[in-house]
């Protein structure tokens, strides 16, 4: 679409969508964030449909498809022309049994409804998990996302979650609680049930709501200290016969282990968490698929400091990470490069602060979602998708070692004003493959959608599609956001 085309489209949408309501209407296609000078798109039609949480790759192999879910199953969005199409629907109601290893719980092996993990680093495709229709039993399946072609890959056992799928698609890893224990008792992140005010029931609808008692759930089930096993499973068949199916313990602890995520680039390398309340927890570890190397990443020296929401930079090498020394006060994004051991950590405000970053393979831009002031960071004026670029500082004459943090900061500037956001849904942002957008969630209007903004500002845009944000997002949804409430906890 050429640009003259989309700003006529675009200043279209905006008359429609600023006169008088009068029934109910689609919120605008695109508009200029007044306060930023950024053209933003929605690029998702279904109400309540979203991006993947930040740190799963949601991109094709050949980087031209994005997957997204929505209420009627997970979708393919074209990066090229932004039209999207349903690739797994959802089964009808009336053909699907009840899930019994408790598929509705975010995480776990399955339920009625497909349950995207990731799309492929190796083919154009997404793996997801549903029960099998004709067993009952939870399966793994990859969809091709050109053909649509779906592939059953293999059963899972009673009680197991996959989480993750490696570079070369060959594994997968999860985790289950030996014994009888479930740990349901102690809550999920499934999204919590709609609630009395209207707000809080449309954000409670998307895809990465955080319910009200997430603190009080993760303080119970780090007491717990239910007996886990971390595992592989074999997605394809092996090299040495091995068949696919196998599982192959990599670790058992009563520690809490969650967020596992291999490396985008190296099939037997591993990362995953500690979770729980940060402050109490040495959160982040690696290991290889051969159950060895177990080793952390990040150790405090100072109580109250914390470490978390981490993920794998593009090329594979570097582990970055939420860093605050302490908590709530000084505010990094720290990484790990895996070859070299050398540590970075760029600085930035607290009102720069994120709940989650991202950043480009290159690593010349990196983006954050921002955040409200019941988070951690309590920043006054956080609720802004911001573009970072980032800055060592000359360390020329300075005592300096092989060991020691190599530092930085972020020089950042604003895209999209984010105050009629409710942060319980998470943003989750991330580029696209050719660093035009910075795409995220938003639930400003009301139900969620998946948004697009670009980093290049826009040039001398129609002044009927320069609006405030925020006063546009108030049309279509009137109640403002309860973005002081609930409990200053890091969000997960």
């Amino acid at each position: 679409m050429s640009s003259a085309l989309r700003s006529a489209v675009s200043s279209l949408a905006l008359l429609t969508a600023l006169a008088p309501l009068t029934r109910a209407e689609d919120p605008p296609k695109s508009w200029v964030d007044k306060d930023t000078g950024h053209r933003i798109w929605r690029l998702s039609d279904e109400a309540n449909s979203g991006g993947f949480y930040f740190n799963i790759n949601a991109y094709t192999a050949d980087r031209k498809q994005m997957i997204y879910t929505a209420p009627d199953g997970i979708h393919v969005l074209e990066m090229d022309t932004r039209k999207s199409r349903l690739l797994v629907p959802n089964p009808p109601a009336t053909t699907a049994a009840p899930s019994t290893d408790g598929g509705a719980v975010r995480g776990a092996g399955a339920g009625r409804n497909p349950h995207a993990l990731v799309a492929g680093n190796k083919t154009n495709s997404v793996f997801y998990t549903q029960l099998d229709p004709a067993t009952h039993t939870a399966a793994v399946y990859k969809a091709d996302t050109n053909t649509g072609t779906i592939r059953k890959l293999t059963d899972l056992p009673p009680k197991i979650s996959i989480v993750s799928v490696n570079a070369d698609e060959t594994l997968a890893a999860g985790t289950y609680i030996e014994g009888d224990a479930t740990g349901k008792e102690y809550g999920s992140n499934a999204p919590a049930p709609p609630a009395a005010d209207n707000r809080t029931a449309s954000a409670a609808q998307g895809p990465h709501y955080q319910p009200e008692n997430k603190g009080l759930m993760m303080e119970r089930r780090l007491a717990a200290r239910l007996p886990l096993v971390l595992f592989t499973i074999r997605l394809e068949p092996g090299p040495n016969g091995e068949k696919a199916g196998e599982m192959k313990t990599l670790l058992h602890s009563t520690d809490w282990v969650n967020h596992l995520l291999f490396s985008p680039t190296d099939p037997e390398l591993l990362m995953y968490c500690h979770e729980g309340p940060w402050q109490k927890v040495d959160r982040i570890w690696m290991i290889h698929t051969d159950g060895t190397h177990n080793t952390l990443i990040h150790k405090r020296t100072m109580a109250m400091e914390i470490a978390g929401h981490e993920f794998w930079g593009l090329d594979g090498e570097t582990i970055w990470y939420d860093w605050q020394y302490p908590k709530g006060e000084d505010f990094f994004l720290a990484g790990l490069n895996l070859k070299t051991g050398k540590r970075t950590a760029f600085h930035m405000q607290r009102n720069e602060w994120s709940i989650h970053f991202n950043l480009t393979k290159d690593l010349d831009l990196f983006t954050g979602d921002g955040g409200d002031p019941g988070q951690v960071a309590k920043a006054a004026d956080g609720e802004w998708i911001e573009l970072f670029y980032p800055h060592m500082l000359p360390t020329d004459g300075a005592l300096n070692e092989p060991t020691f943090w190599q530092p930085g900061v972020f020089k950042s500037e604003r895209l999209v004003n984010m105050s009629h956001h409710y942060y319980r849904e998470e943003p989750n942002v991330r580029f696209s493959p050719d660093k035009s957008l910075v795409l995220f969630t938003s639930n400003m209007f009301g139900p969620s959608y998946v948004f697009g903004v670009e980093i290049k500002k826009a040039d001398n845009p129609p002044a009927a599609d320069v609006v405030s944000t925020p006063d546009l997002a108030r049309k279509f949804n009137p109640t403002e956001p309860p973005n002081s409430k609930g409990p200053v906890v890091p969000r997960q």
